[in-house]
């Protein structure tokens, strides 16, 4: 049983997954598109990764705005967590995700990644910092 992450983003989604304990959230892989609206060979992906690594549940960023406002990047993330609802028959979260793509950036540079090489990774680096966050949200609610 395992939990994936995810940072839906215009041509790219971080993926990250839990660990079988559901303690730890690792950073997994990105998914890249063409195009912002092509979302079947990035669904076909997920299907895939829920399959291979038993995954019941699916988190996926909320990108509000930071006066708690939807604007339009969170509501395409609703739109695409329906989507996987649908596809996957999983339960898929919301889960507010301000700022963190700067904070995976920020974790980025302070390892000593170079800022060229921080856009192959920093999607599922998000992913992973928002996937960490549910986690610890429900070890609290327990």
């Amino acid at each position: 049983m395992r939990i994936m992450g995810l940072d839906y983003g215009k041509k790219t989604v971080g993926v990250a997954l839990s660990d079988p304990l559901l303690l730890t959230a690792q950073a997994l892989e990105t998914i890249g598109r063409s195009e912002e609206h092509k979302l079947r060979k990035t669904c076909r992906r997920i299907e895939e990764l829920t399959a291979e690594y038993e995954v019941t549940e699916i988190v996926v960023g909320h990108p509000v705005l930071m006066s708690g406002e939807r604007g339009e990047r969170a509501r395409l993330s609703e739109e695409f967590a329906d989507l996987l609802r649908r596809r996957t028959g999983l339960p898929v979260h919301l889960l507010d995700e301000r700022l963190t793509t700067v904070s995976a950036d920020e974790i980025l540079e302070e390892s000593g990644v170079r800022k060229e090489d921080r856009k192959k990774v920093i999607d599922r680096i998000a992913a992973a910092i928002i996937l960490q966050e549910f986690l610890d949200n429900r070890k609290q609610e327990c």
